[in-house]
């Protein structure tokens, strides 16, 4: 186990003048132990980071270090890192406990440690009664879990997970996402996580890096991500549903500066007699809440209720809603970035 140190890492496709930048100056400091994930939309350079660090991908420009060894130009297999993909990779013509041991097998540990580490990971994993399958012979679950199983035997210095749960259905997902968090625990190893899904990112994350269009956006905690987005990318990506935001909104009415954008999250946006009149044009049932679509003259806002309203408002009414002056997020409209 170790920390892992980004250092202005810069990525560029082609050379000269024609040289595209993809990544541009990510730095982060990972302490040993620490479970972080790179959220962001497709293509904003999140798995390109994620193999420069694997060693898949060389670096235009930075340094990276895995326990304080900088490792730009040692080969992925001398980088003591474990790598879960999206696609699981198991080998059809193995069993379970054949494709964990491979790698093991390839690097001639002994048998006896071998069938130790596998039956260690295998009781993680709950893999035990599965062992002497094929993969084909498993669900889209459990061969995760054996590509897991796999990294896990590795006993590596750092796990890197690229978008591990994205073949998954909605109940896998989740079901997977305890299960990688029950592996941190008990493991405690330096991990990586990717994905685009911003529910992933706020479940699994002790700190999260947001990136768009390969800068690093934020760096921080779920809460601080979520409760005091950096920029107004943040803000409109981090949350399901996304912050409203207000290009003219009444900013003297509370005290936002001229021209600023006015941030403020669905869930504290008030129903009342007062305020300002909004009228729906959509809404959405979700069991014990609702989201209501409002158009604001030419604000589109979003209202989250609860159940507590006895019933749900007609579309093309008009309800009052007041922002709480204690949630309010004030951006600079020029370039984005809190005020």
């Amino acid at each position: 186990m170790a920390s892992l140190s980004l250092k202005n890492i810069i990525k560029r496709y082609g050379v000269g003048a024609n040289a595209v930048p993809v990544l541009h100056g990510i730095t982060a400091e990972i302490a040993d132990h620490e479970f972080i994930v790179i959220v962001g939309p497709s293509g904003c350079g999140k798995s390109t980071l994620l193999r420069m660090i694997a060693g898949l991908e060389e670096i235009s420009e930075g340094q990276i270090s895995i326990g304080g060894k900088v490792v730009n130009n040692l080969e992925p297999s001398e980088r003591d890192i474990a790598m879960v993909f999206q696609n699981y990779a198991l080998y059809p013509h193995m069993s379970v406990f054949d494709n964990m041991a491979y790698g093991l097998k390839i690097a001639k540990v002994p048998k006896a440690d071998i069938k130790t580490r596998v039956d260690k990971a295998a009781k993680i994993l709950e893999l035990e009664l599965l062992l002497a399958r094929k993969p084909r012979a498993l669900s889209g679950g459990q061969r995760q879990r054996v590509a897991m199983g796999r990294a896990i035997v590795r006993q590596p210095q750092v796990f890197l997970f690229d978008e591990p749960l994205s073949n998954l259905d909605a109940k896998l997902r989740v079901q997977t996402r305890l299960e990688i968090q029950k592996l941190h625990r008990e493991l405690g190893i330096t991990s990586l996580f990717v994905t685009h899904d911003q529910v992933e990112a706020m479940t699994l994350a002790q700190r999260m890096i947001v990136m768009n269009a390969g800068r690093m956006e934020q760096f921080g905690t779920p809460e601080a991500v979520y409760h005091r987005p950096a920029t107004t990318f943040v803000a409109s990506f981090m949350g399901s549903p996304p912050m409203n935001l207000i290009k003219q909104g009444p900013n003297a009415d509370f005290g936002g500066p001229p021209g600023a954008i006015l941030g403020i999250r669905p869930e504290h946006l008030q129903i009342g007699p007062t305020g300002w009149a909004v009228r729906i044009e959509t809404l959405e049932m979700l069991g014990a809440e609702r989201l209501l679509y409002c158009r604001m003259g030419d604000e589109f806002l979003i209202v989250r209720t609860d159940e507590s309203l006895s019933s749900a408002p007609a579309i093309g009414s008009t309800l009052y809603v007041t922002p709480r002056s204690d949630r309010l997020h004030w951006f600079d409209a020029t370039t984005g970035h809190r005020l």
